[in-house]
């Protein structure tokens, strides 16, 4: 996937550290024009400086300090983009944080509204913010980074688990919206990784997390998680016209073999493959609860 992004132009969102700079890694490196985004100034500006390394002569970089929950912020990240390149062809929603662990009676309630801003309303707002040009242009790409939330419950993280499904279904339902744009929405899963949210797990510690999750963790920090590339490789693979027709899907980095995707658009177009969908008895081979 050499060049594939060669001339697009795209917005990563938590780009300071972990999965999100080893997207914005791969963008530089398949040629595309930047703007990073965090929270934490300082490690932004460090992860900037990296990162101008891959930047290719004739590639733009540009980072820029935000609060993805903050419309204002969001709407500038956007302005910043479109003023410095002219277009705009690819928005990554990366930033997320864990929000509180523990009993949903006992966590900060502000706490854990913070993670719905931040998780759920934070790409909402960006998408929101990028989509009247992408129907403009009769094209964009957007990519939202799922986690196990998504897909499985997460007992004392409720508010990470409620929002990593929640914002899937958006991603659905928006790929839905747009499709006739000629728009790609879709979800990374990237695997059990091995990054600063997983270190917060740990520090939580078996009494808020729970016995069996902590372990758990504990075994991914020591097998070292899935190695980063796996769910920026596929980034770069949806961001890149190699996935146009591609909508409205959440795809394993791990498990999927997302580079053969191409030759199955039919398919993926006329079923619910690679999403959230409800299990019903006949789906597990039981023959009670169809209306007897």
């Amino acid at each position: 996937m050499a060049k594939v992004l060669a001339d697009r132009c795209a917005i990563i969102t938590g780009a300071s550290q972990g999965l999100g700079f080893e997207i914005a890694r791969k963008y530089l490196e398949a040629g595309a024009n930047l703007v990073i985004c965090a929270r934490n100034e300082s490690l932004l500006e460090k992860s900037f400086q990296t990162l101008r390394n891959y930047a290719e002569h004739g590639r733009s970089l540009i980072a820029l300090p935000a609060d993805i929950s903050d419309s204002r912020d969001a709407a500038m990240l956007v302005d910043t983009a479109l003023k410095e390149f002219g277009h705009l062809e690819i928005l990554v929603n990366n930033a997320a944080v864990a929000g509180p662990c523990g009993a949903i009676e006992s966590v900060d309630w502000g706490e854990w509204v913070r993670a719905i801003e931040i998780n759920l309303l934070g790409p909402v707002l960006l998408s929101r913010a990028v989509l009247p040009h992408f129907k403009q242009a009769g094209y964009g790409k957007i990519i939202q980074l799922s986690g196990g939330g998504a897909t499985n419950p997460l007992p004392n993280l409720s508010a990470y688990a409620a929002s990593k499904a929640a914002v899937i279904r958006f991603i659905e339902t928006l790929a839905e919206e747009t499709r006739r744009y000629h728009i790609g929405v879709n979800a990374i899963a990237p695997g059990a990784l091995d990054t600063r949210m997983l270190d917060e797990f740990i520090a939580a510690g078996p009494e808020k997390l729970g016995p069996a999750f902590h372990e758990q963790t504990l075994r991914q920090k020591k097998s070292g998680g899935v190695p980063l590339h796996k769910g920026a490789d596929l980034a770069v693979f949806l961001g890149s016209a190699l996935s146009d027709g591609i909508t409205g899907k959440l795809i394993s980095a791990v498990w999927d073999n997302w580079n053969a995707l191409p030759s199955h658009l039919d398919d993926l177009n006329r079923s619910d493959v690679y999403t959230l969908r409800r299990i019903v008895p006949k789906d597990r081979g039981m023959t009670w609860g169809d209306g007897d």
